[in-house]
């Protein structure tokens, strides 16, 4: 199965769970005999964008996967405010050069989108994988260039990045788009299928779902930056509105009238990193929240692993891996119910996001108890090990397939 993949990031590049999922997926995908190739947007090493932090690949991709790359501005997660000061950066570093780069987000899209249909034409492919709103409309174009089918994978809709305030018509219409024109469209889980057939008027047989997994690395060594002492309780991931960063230090400080002592984390970077800088300082508990910023994956699992542990209070989570990497490290977890990943994992504690009392009274019953504490650690661990990205790779490649077999009649 030779497989033409659109996506906007893959690991070791990446600057959020999109290029972990995706790198994920293709890797086991390829040990089951796939060829992949991935188009990938590269930034031009002489535009450094705001608030993106992205790792470098230290050495190539293995096996069976081809990485190719299209020069583009635009970035992962990137508003269009954002994209604009980007735009305007390269302007400023290149002021003769001719106007490569479009001069709006939705511009650098179709730009990409453009490159696709070329690409389409040289590399041979069965079947095309298309990864979120930005590569929907290059998917589309490789659609009408080859004639092979198309998925689309949904790994966070506009009512999740927005929490259903204030959606960006534009990537609504795009997503929109890129649903119809699929011969397929997989959800990262019933949660986002849902959205995708109430929101979007998506026929339910044309959705599938598609659970994320988790990769396994080596065990870190213990960090030194906080006392072994310290009571730490973590939020890791994107500072933004769909994440529940506020939700966080409102819980925050509940407990810390309880418990002046425990000190919380806050791990990321994002739109939201700036504003709940100031809200814990008007919050008065500034002097028992730590602002990391972003922590590449190395640091990020010894973080992992200081933490009594890790909340994740996401407003609208279509998955969420990230309670999953502290299950890898022997952390238990607390989530919102509102999530993808709250449908497939039983060993941790549920709330509501909102319910801030309650996400409060989570938080201290595993810091005080240590049995409880033990419990979710250990079946934690145990429960993360079930998962694999082999089982989604197989559904995946048994979809191409009869997409494949389809076009054929």
């Amino acid at each position: 199965m030779r497989v033409l993949m659109f996506g906007w990031e893959f690991a070791p590049i990446y600057s959020g769970g999109l290029g972990v999922a995706c790198a994920g997926l293709v890797k086991a995908m390829v040990e089951k005999g796939a060829e992949v190739t991935f188009v990938i947007p590269k930034n031009p090493n002489n535009v450094k964008v705001k608030g993106v932090n992205l790792i470098s690949a230290e050495e190539g991709v293995a096996g069976k996967i081809t990485i190719k790359e299209i020069p583009c501005i635009a970035q992962p997660y990137q508003t269009c405010q954002e994209y604009q000061e980007t735009y305007k950066l390269w302007k400023k570093k290149n002021p003769n050069a001719s106007p490569l780069y479009g001069q709006n987000l939705f511009a650098e899209v179709m730009r990409f989108a453009e490159a696709a249909k070329q690409i389409a034409k040289e590399i041979p492919h069965d079947v095309i994988h298309a990864h979120d709103w930005m590569t929907y409309m290059a998917g589309a174009n490789a659609k009408k260039v080859s004639g092979k089918p198309l998925v689309v994978h949904i790994h966070a809709t506009e009512f999740d990045r927005t929490g259903g305030n204030g959606i960006n018509q534009d990537v609504y219409d795009i997503e929109k788009f890129g649903f119809k024109a699929a011969d397929k469209v997989l959800a990262v889980s019933n949660f986002t299928r849902e959205k995708v057939i109430s929101n979007y008027g998506i026929p339910e047989e044309k959705v599938q779902t598609a659970h994320n997994a988790i990769e396994f690395v080596e065990p870190p060594r213990e960090h030194s930056f906080i006392s072994k002492k310290d009571r730490i309780v973590l939020f890791l991931g994107r500072v933004t509105l769909q994440k529940g960063p506020d939700w966080f230090l409102a819980a925050a400080k509940k407990v810390l009238e309880i418990d002046p002592n425990i000190k919380f984390v806050v791990a990321g970077s994002g739109d939201m990193s700036h504003a709940m800088i100031e809200k814990a300082a008007d919050m008065g508990i500034a002097k028992n929240v730590l602002f990391t910023g972003w922590l590449n994956p190395k640091t990020a699992d010894k973080v992992y692993k200081m933490a009594m542990v890790y909340v994740m209070p996401s407003v609208s989570e279509p998955f969420g891996l990230t309670p999953l990497e502290a299950m890898r490290n022997g952390t238990p977890v607390i989530i919102s119910k509102q999530s993808g990943v709250s449908e497939v994992i039983q060993h941790c504690l549920k709330v509501d996001f909102w319910d801030t009392h309650e996400l409060a009274n989570k938080i201290l019953g595993v810091v005080y108890h240590k049995e409880l504490q033990e419990e979710l650690s250990i079946h934690g661990t145990e429960e993360v090990h079930t998962f694999s990205w082999g089982k989604t790779a197989e559904d995946v490649l048994s979809l191409y397939g009869k997409l494949r077999r389809r076009k054929r009649r």
